[in-house]
């Protein structure tokens, strides 16, 4: 599958929960999925990365589901996001030789993520009578394991 695609990808989880992105790309370098050896990047494989990425994802996971957690549209979680899809893209785009391609694809997956994820979201919520928490949780799992599959995909 070509690098931008899956740059892009990765930036649509970033959309979804901004740290789900990191932590997948994170744990795909520390399990050898991604040669970031000698990149700039390499600090993705060391051994605590993966745990930092991966507390940060599961806290999202959880104030994501507190009634006072702003909205993923207001200004601060947008560009949290699109920073996210962007240096993950970044990430991709360097195993494939073009980091700023892989860049400018995550910035796009992560706003196509970002209003995509929460229109879909709304509908859905409104679809099943307004219980937002089964939805919140199946749009988790989206990221996880769209997260996982990007980066068990790439192929330098």
């Amino acid at each position: 599958m070509s690098i931008y695609i899956l740059a892009l990808l990765i930036g649509i989880v970033a959309g979804l929960r901004a740290m789900t992105a990191p932590a997948a790309v994170s744990i795909g370098a520390a399990l050898g999925w991604l040669p970031v050896s000698g990149t700039w990047a390499a600090f993705l494989a060391y051994r605590f990365t993966p745990y930092i990425f991966g507390a940060l994802a599961l806290v999202e996971f959880v104030t994501d589901q507190l009634p006072g957690t702003p909205s993923r549209k207001v200004p601060q979680q947008f560009g949290a996001r699109i920073v996210s899809g962007g240096f993950c893209g970044a990430v991709l785009g360097t195993i494939g030789g073009s980091m700023i391609g892989g860049l400018v694809a995550g910035v796009i997956g992560a706003v196509i993520g970002t209003l995509g994820g929460y229109e879909a979201r709304k509908r859905l919520v409104a679809a099943i009578g307004g219980k937002d928490l089964p939805i919140a949780l199946l749009e988790d799992a989206v990221a996880v394991l769209l997260g996982l599959f990007v980066v068990s995909s790439v192929v330098p």
